[in-house]
């Protein structure tokens, strides 16, 4: 799946044909096989709307997040914490093949190199857009920061709501899970509980 920009207002997504396809001749099975008419009006393109829709949701499998980062990586000598809070994060289970979605926040202590700040979003997008569970993809956004950069320390925090366990299963509409994960500098008390408060104060 290729998505491209062309004006502020446009979208232009271009998919496999042959996987597209594949996928929703899968879909109209798994349709046809749970009762409903696959031919009535309203379920004629519904095949061919999920198998795009999954190829936008995993689009992260055709993305290199440690390219991501090296593509913009400068020399800076600034040694105090770097923090890009409040990201939205869009995943899949891989369990249910249910949506999880929440916020990351993400922090590094540079160590002669700095990356730009839209390059962190962007590993963070490449990492959920896959299936996932939220524990690996707290750790795979750090240890791709912290091999890119070689900083003094690395933290993230994701917050998540499961769908799996909102819309079935044991059905807790509030529950949010959080995971942690942290190098260097980080794994100091001191140096922690700053991050941990600067992602909690609300900018004002």
């Amino acid at each position: 799946m290729i998505a491209k920009q062309t004006k502020s207002y446009e979208k232009i997504e271009q998919y496999d044909e042959e996987l597209t396809a594949s996928l929703a001749d899968n879909y109209k099975t798994i349709i046809a096989d749970l009762g409903e008419d696959v031919n009535r009006e309203g379920l004629l393109k519904t095949p061919e709307r999920i198998a795009k829709a999954m190829q936008y949701l995993t689009h992260g499998y055709e993305l290199n997040p440690l390219e991501i980062l090296k593509s913009a990586m400068f020399t800076e000598d600034h040694k105090q914490m770097i923090v890009v809070k409040d990201i939205e994060v869009y995943s899949m289970c891989e369990h249910h093949m249910l949506p999880f979605f929440g916020k990351a926040h993400v922090a590094y202590i540079p160590n002669g190199q700095i990356v730009g700040l839209s390059k962190i979003p962007r590993i963070v997008d490449a990492f959920a857009r896959r299936m996932q569970v939220q524990e690996r993809l707290t750790d795979q956004i750090k240890n791709c920061i912290q091999e890119a950069l070689n900083p003094l320390g690395v933290a993230v925090v994701i917050e998540a709501q499961h769908m799996c366990m909102q819309m079935r299963g044991i059905q807790k509409q509030n529950s949010v899970t959080t995971t942690s994960s942290f190098t260097g500098a980080f794994e100091k008390d001191k140096t922690r509980k700053e991050f941990i408060s600067l992602i909690s104060n609300k900018f004002s």
